[in-house]
């Protein structure tokens, strides 16, 4: 069967990747599903700004700045609660435990890594965070400590961040 020159350069692309690729994309979902999911770490992330600004959470506050139900946080509140991440009595104050202290930090910094990272880029503020917003829950801690590393060498040899700045 003869091919096409463009289905020709497709088929010897498919040939020179990396056969490994299938298997890493695999394993990234089955990663991602084992661990809380995005959602979750969302609402987390949420529960926590809003107790250190408020001194606390209500059901209504996460619905609006999640732009969902309330019957859909109070699912996702059980859901938490069930998995030992907060405390939450219905129609009280939600309480985050050490565990989703802990979740809620780890996700808070990692947005703070990449938004410095996008800052350094040249991205502008509003695309930064709202790139870190959807990759940070998806790398992985060896990633973002490499990273973490790469900006305070970027910063600590001001000439390089100039001279990059300039390009």
């Amino acid at each position: 069967m003869k091919l096409y020159q463009g289905e020709e350069r497709i088929q010897n692309d498919l040939k020179k990747r990396d056969p490994r690729r299938l298997e890493s994309i695999k394993a990234a979902h089955q990663t991602e599903k084992a661990s809380s999911s995005t959602r979750m770490e969302d609402y987390l992330e949420i529960i926590a700004e809003l107790v250190e600004l408020k001194g606390y959470a209500t059901t209504l506050d996460i619905s609006r700045y999640m732009d969902v139900s309330a019957p859909s946080v109070t699912k996702m509140l059980q859901r938490l609660d069930e998995n030992g991440y907060l405390e939450y009595e219905k129609y009280h104050g939600i309480n985050l435990t050490t565990k989703g202290t802990h979740l809620a930090d780890n996700i808070r910094q990692k947005h703070g890594i990449l938004l410095e990272f996008f800052e350094i880029l040249g991205i502008g503020r509003d695309t930064a965070n709202q790139d870190a917003e959807g990759i940070e829950h998806h790398l992985n801690p060896r990633t973002i400590k490499q990273l973490r590393k790469f900006i305070t060498f970027l910063k600590s040899n001001p000439k390089i961040l100039e001279n990059f700045k300039n390009l």
